[in-house]
């Protein structure tokens, strides 16, 4: 039988009213730790808060080394250890002002203009908030997708202001910001957007094999405040990729016992480590893998996107490996009690985790921003026999810029002679081309298994309930 816990029914007012007097306070401390800058949060508790927080920082592109987490109750205190992609502290007063004003404002009006205007460095955007239409494609992958797709939107006249887009066990998603070609400013006209439709569904059909489904939505965002349907960029993409399924396929992957990977810790292992069992009225989940960039955001969104509340957390790297463990239940207060739960839940976020993984070659590039770009770069990709893995596309002003994945047929990495024919055929416009590392293979625990590891070794997590006293009077002392 499933293990429930009573969760009162709270009134969104009274939420609200609660929130507003009990705003997060956010200290930005520099003294604590010779090598961090440790940003404590202390607020009133609410679904989801958690990820809003996270968001902020990886927006930064800043490096979370250590976080601890605690949210039991109607409050939640929690400590994120955080430098710069250099390994600095945060010293720059404009980036810590920003960040508490972003991490209060999260929960309320978003972050505003004004706001970012004040931020001395380029705050990279993960959603666009000016006159732009968004559509949101998703589907099964086949090389040269992006290609097409760019290609027919150039063809009608859609400038692309920002692309986003991720490939996972052969489906893709994506998310692209246009521009009426010829006008300007967003595509508000509907038989126009209906007609920028039929094209796009046009491509995504035109290889589908039989019982595919692939969808084009086509979502506005308005000129002022918050779009309609506003959604994260990154967030969004983890959303359409696990509404088509794409953690199904991980069922095809090699599942092995939860003992220890001495690999792993050796920095040789690019397996995904993900064990799920009870543990004191919750359900605790272990992941190890290699440490990236972002790793926190993508595994909390996938909680989130499931349902599950963490209540507490441990979060750390030792050199390229990361470990994080989580206590959670069910938004209604149930916890995980069957092995059908348990392995669906491994499976989406070994989903999670492995769609931002980096594999092939990463092409960065910086030109001038011109109608058609999108559509020159892939097409130079797909006619030097490359696919594109995930990319990243935006414009600032007159300026472009973007990130490209790009593999050989085969999933590999591409030859140095055909990557200089495509830095040939684009004058220029790549400014650096660099191998990308990244997990490629996965490993998934049983909890059966899991139990019979050395816990007061392996498990960071249950030094949680000997470290929440002390976190929790540090946090209360801000």
């Amino acid at each position: 039988m499933m293990e429930t816990a009573y969760q009162p029914r709270i009134d969104s007012e009274i939420e609200s009213l609660v929130e507003r007097i009990n705003p997060p306070r956010v200290c930005i401390d520099n003294d604590s730790d010779p090598e961090c800058t440790l940003v404590k949060v202390d607020s009133a508790n609410k679904y989801g808060i958690l990820l809003d927080m996270v968001q902020v920082l990886a927006d930064l592109d800043l490096v979370i080394s250590k976080s601890y987490i605690s949210s039991d109750g109607e409050w939640f205190m929690d400590v994120f250890h955080v430098t710069d992609q250099l390994g600095n502290k945060l010293t720059d007063r404009s980036l810590i002002l920003y960040i508490q004003q972003a991490i209060c404002y999260s929960r309320t009006g978003g972050i505003t203009k004004e706001m970012q205007s004040n931020l001395k460095q380029e705050v990279q955007q993960r959603h666009v908030s000016t006159e732009h239409t968004a559509f949101e494609i998703t589907g099964i992958n086949r090389p040269g997708l992006l290609s097409e797709i760019s290609a027919v939107l150039s063809d009608i006249g859609c400038h692309v202001t920002a692309a986003v887009a991720w490939t996972h066990h052969e489906r893709a998603a994506m998310v692209i910001y246009l521009e009426d070609g010829f006008m300007g400013g967003p595509i508000i006209n509907p038989i126009r957007k209906a007609q920028v439709k039929d094209y796009l569904d046009t491509v995504m059909e035109a290889h589908n094999r039989d019982g595919d489904d692939s969808r084009v939505i086509v979502r506005v965002v308005e000129a002022k405040g918050a779009p309609v349907g506003w959604a994260h960029t990154e967030r969004r993409l983890h959303e359409l990729m696990y509404a088509e399924g794409d953690y199904e396929c991980c069922f095809d992957c090699d599942c092995f016992s939860g003992d220890r990977c001495d690999a792993l810790w050796r920095g040789r292992c690019e397996r995904i480590h993900v064990a799920v069992e009870a543990c004191n009225g919750y359900s605790m989940v272990n992941v190890k893998c290699r440490d990236r960039p972002k790793l926190l955001f993508d595994t909390v969104c996938a909680l989130k996107e499931l349902q599950f509340v963490v209540f507490h957390a441990v979060a750390g790297a030792k050199g390229s490996t990361a470990e994080q463990e989580y206590f959670i239940r069910k938004k209604n207060g149930c916890t995980l009690e069957t092995e059908v739960q348990r392995e669906r839940l491994r499976h989406c976020l070994v989903a999670a985790i492995s769609r931002r993984a980096s594999r092939g070659l990463k092409l960065e590039i910086r030109t001038k921003n011109k109608m058609g770009l999108l559509s020159d770069v892939t097409r130079a990709v797909r006619e030097n026999g490359l696919s594109i893995t995930r990319a990243e596309m935006s414009t600032q002003g007159e300026i472009a810029i973007g990130s490209f994945y790009v593999t050989d047929v085969n999933g590999g990495e591409p030859d140095s002679n055909t990557v200089e024919a495509v830095v040939r055929e684009l004058g220029g416009a790549v400014v650096s081309a660099v191998k990308a590392v990244g997990m490629v293979s996965t490993r998934l625990g049983s909890s059966s298994d899991s139990m019979e590891q050395d816990k007061a070794k392996l498990s960071i997590g249950r030094l949680v309930w000997s470290k929440l006293e002390r976190l929790s009077t540090s946090i209360r002392s801000l």
